[in-house]
């Protein structure tokens, strides 16, 4: 099986970080966002990646280059020499994935453990990863006009939120753009004829990386659980 790696925006909101390099290639705790990423799916027995370029694409591609043979994995490019939104920049490598029954697809900028053999097709055209909601804020219990408790950024296990990781059916590009995002475009569509299914993932670790603060504590997550392990092993 592939896997697609949407890896071509700018990282605006990560500047100066990201003016001479692409966010995928940001360091998280003493790793490259994208070799964590390679490292979670390798562990499902991928192997073969197709990365979406865009945004300082030379740079990702010869960092992947080099690091192929240490990672153990064949990688292959697709460059956007402008910007074609996520829809458009999949359609574009519908050749390299014609003949693969299911593939999976996940965002450049996310760092996660979810079990990824969870996902079926079934009769749908693509299975979305769905996280629980973490507060950005910090909540206050009140009882009354009496304020009881605080809680720091609970989850919200009430409320889903789209994990940027899919397993999709060829089908797809019947669906997809030539340009435009498929969260906007695609999804939509295939959610009003029930072709859009969805995964619930409860216990694993999930973060997005859009801000310098989600670097730092990022950083300090994966640190915290590699001693944690390394405590385990001992």
């Amino acid at each position: 099986m592939h896997a697609v790696i949407l890896a071509g925006g700018y990282g605006k909101r990560l500047r100066p970080l990201t003016d001479d390099k692409p966010k995928p290639l940001i360091e998280i705790a003493g790793k490259p966002i994208i070799e964590w990423q390679i490292l979670w799916l390798k562990s499902f027995g991928i192997n073969s990646f197709i990365v979406l370029t865009g945004y300082k694409w030379e740079i990702l591609i010869k960092w992947l280059s080099e690091n192929e043979k240490r990672l153990g994995i064949s990688t292959y490019f697709s460059i956007e020499e402008e910007p074609l939104g996520t829809g458009g920049a999949l359609k574009k490598v519908k050749n390299l994935l014609k003949d693969e029954n299911a593939f999976i697809v996940t965002n450049g900028d996310i760092i996660t453990d979810l079990d990824i053999s969870q996902l079926k097709l079934k009769e749908s055209i693509v299975t979305i990863s769905l996280v629980p909601l973490k507060s950005p804020y910090g909540i206050v219990e009140t009882q009354g006009d009496k304020i009881v408790d605080f809680k720091e950024k609970p989850i919200l296990e009430n409320y889903w939120i789209n994990a940027g990781v899919y397993l999709m059916s060829n089908r797809v590009f019947e669906y997809l753009p030539d340009k435009g995002d498929m969260e906007k475009t695609t999804f939509p569509k295939l959610a009003k004829e029930s072709l859009l299914t969805g995964v619930k993932f409860y216990n694993v670790y999930w973060r997005s990386i859009d801000t310098i603060k989600d670097i730092e504590e990022a950083s300090e997550d994966l640190m915290r659980m590699k001693n944690r392990l390394s405590a385990d092993n001992r």
